[in-house]
């Protein structure tokens, strides 16, 4: 057999994970049973794409597209739901132009842009003021606490973030920072969202939690997979969890397992190894349905 996560899931038959909660076993078997109501959620950096040093760099696993492909078409829908713009999102995925994902959508910046491959016109509300400002503001009110050397501005546009990674003690730099630039972004109306060694600093009242819920009822599914390896994918964990105990939908939450981040693993279902294992699942899901 060949390795599932670097060949097309059509002409493999790799095996399907099972979740180890009851609630997850459920969610699986609705995906299954009738995955014509089923939405596949999938965050990008950590899960469709490895962590590297340089954000710039990141791009979708190599099986990511072929599995999305086989798999999109059996299924109501296939987002993916970042916390960067939606165009870099489509960019560095490969994900535009892709026979399969016909129509595939991207919500981007947490849900406040929207890409979708019909159309591959982003819509998006109007930026908060805040950025703009804490934007200026930042290289300066880094150099003037000394926390400048070993660490770095990404610009996502409608957010931007701190990143810790290159820093001699990257955590230790990244704990001293997040009181600091919690001040920061509350002067000017904005909240930090703590990530991997990154803490991004964005409009409050957006979040991967809204974002998804109102993806799922948009779509009108009944039964939803979401996948992600951060903290600003707790959210989303927990819209899934709120929507199962309502009896709205029937849910399935991966996470894509890293030794930096362990919530997230605590309140999945099922746990698989990294953007690689989202990718066999990927696969695998794609081979038992019709």
């Amino acid at each position: 057999m060949g390795d599932p996560t670097h060949s097309s899931p059509t002409h493999s038959s790799p095996t399907l994970p099972q979740p180890l909660t009851p609630a997850g076993r459920d969610g699986l078997a609705a995906i299954l049973s009738r995955p014509e109501r089923a939405v596949i959620a999938l965050d990008f950096d950590g899960t469709l794409a490895a962590i590297v040093p340089d954000p710039e760099r990141a791009r979708a696993h190599p099986g990511a597209v072929p599995a999305l492909a086989a798999l999109a078409p059996k299924v109501r829908s296939v987002a993916v739901v970042t916390g960067r713009p939606a165009s870099v999102a489509v960019r560095y995925g490969g994900l535009a132009g892709v026979p399969g994902l016909e129509h595939l959508v991207v919500l981007g910046h947490y849900g406040a842009e929207r890409w979708d491959a019909v159309s591959t016109i982003v819509q998006a509300a109007d930026p908060h003021p805040g950025v703009a400002a804490v934007r200026a503001e930042l290289p300066g009110f880094l150099d003037a606490i000394g926390a400048w050397r070993g660490t770095w501005i990404e610009e996502k546009g409608r957010a931007v973030a701190v990143h810790t990674r290159r820093a001699r003690d990257p955590q230790a730099a990244f704990d001293a920072l997040r009181g600091p630039l919690g001040e920061l972004a509350a002067r000017h109306g904005l909240i930090v969202e703590p990530g991997r060694l990154v803490l991004e600093l964005r409009p409050p009242g957006v979040d991967k939690g809204v974002a998804l819920v109102d993806y799922v009822r948009e779509m009108g599914a009944e039964s939803v997979l979401y996948a992600g390896d951060d903290l600003g994918d707790i959210p989303a964990f927990a819209a899934v969890e709120k929507l199962r105990t309502d009896g709205e939908v029937r849910g399935l939450l991966v996470c894509s397992g890293s030794p930096e981040v362990t919530e997230l693993a605590d309140r999945a279902d099922l746990v698989v190894d990294g953007p690689r294992g989202v990718v066999a699942l990927l696969a695998a899901l794609a081979t038992q349905l019709p």
